[in-house]
């Protein structure tokens, strides 16, 4: 269990010293404790690993957006935190498809549900998603999508 794992994880990363993969690992429990708790779990449940991943994707987008705003303000000091939090907490995500592995996808989606302008692109983009099951990303997606409408 994925849950299991990284707990593991933590005693391995206080022996090495490695602080960047502790502070990155104590957050990702931490976050994994409140869904238990806004699930209606007790704290010392496992979640599953469903619920592992959709955890450490929200982490993962909540960095990208630090890194953003970061390196918008000049703040490169704090983007390169974030940046090396992130590296960590994609080593357990899967890997997402590339835009060439999705545009026949996209496209036959497209035809399937004879969208011809970018009127229909909400619509699209949320059913290419249901189908690819969180095996893409959304930003790469909506790019595709836009590419094949133009």
């Amino acid at each position: 269990m994925l849950h299991e794992e990284i707990k593991g994880t933590l005693k391995e990363a206080m022996k090495a010293r490695d602080e960047v993969r502790l502070r990155t690992v104590r957050s990702m429990l931490t976050a994994f404790m409140n869904e238990l708790v806004a699930t209606g779990k007790k704290p010392q449940e496992m979640l599953d690993d469903a619920g592992v991943l959709a955890v450490i994707k929200r982490l993962a987008k909540q960095r990208k957006d630090s890194i953003e705003q970061f390196e918008a303000a000049g703040r490169n000091e704090l983007a390169q935190v974030e940046k090396d939090e992130l590296a960590v907490l994609e080593t357990y995500l899967p890997t997402l498809m590339s835009r060439d592995a999705i545009r026949p996808i996209a496209a036959a989606k497209i035809a399937e549900l004879g969208a011809v302008d970018k009127s229909k692109m909400g619509l699209l983009v949320g059913a290419l998603m249901k189908d690819l099951g969180g095996k893409a990303d959304g930003a790469d997606v909506k790019a595709v999508i836009e590419e094949l409408l133009a």
